[in-house]
């Protein structure tokens, strides 16, 4: 059973960062674009950034130069280094394949950026 565990989030100011991780567990994801994703109260969820097993690299406009995706194949997690971080950034955050498989969502982590 595979199971992906999100951590890292938290309460910051704007203007400060945080680093989530995701650990997959029960399968390796090798080969495989995995992402992260984000859902703010009454709003759809939505990417924010994916990463290729080659390691190319995909950002949502709102996040682009501010957030960096990385992989550990190794030891099977995925990272997201969030700077700069702005009160829109509010959300719950994801990792999953990418495309995303409906079974595979985690319980997410809480981030909450206060102005």
């Amino acid at each position: 059973q595979v199971q992906l565990v999100e951590s890292g989030g938290g309460l910051v100011q704007a203007g400060g960062s945080l680093r989530l991780s995701c650990a997959a567990s029960g399968r390796t994801f090798s080969g495989f674009r995995m992402g992260w994703f984000r859902q703010a109260p009454g709003k759809d969820r939505e990417v924010v950034a994916a990463i290729s097993w080659g390691k190319y690299t995909y950002y949502a406009d709102s996040v682009k130069g501010r957030f960096t995706i990385s992989r550990d194949n190794a030891k099977n997690t995925v990272y997201l280094q969030m700077n700069s971080l702005k009160p829109e950034d509010t959300a719950v955050y994801y990792c999953n394949k990418d495309p995303p498989v409906v079974g595979y969502w985690g319980q997410g982590t809480q981030v909450t950026v206060s102005s």
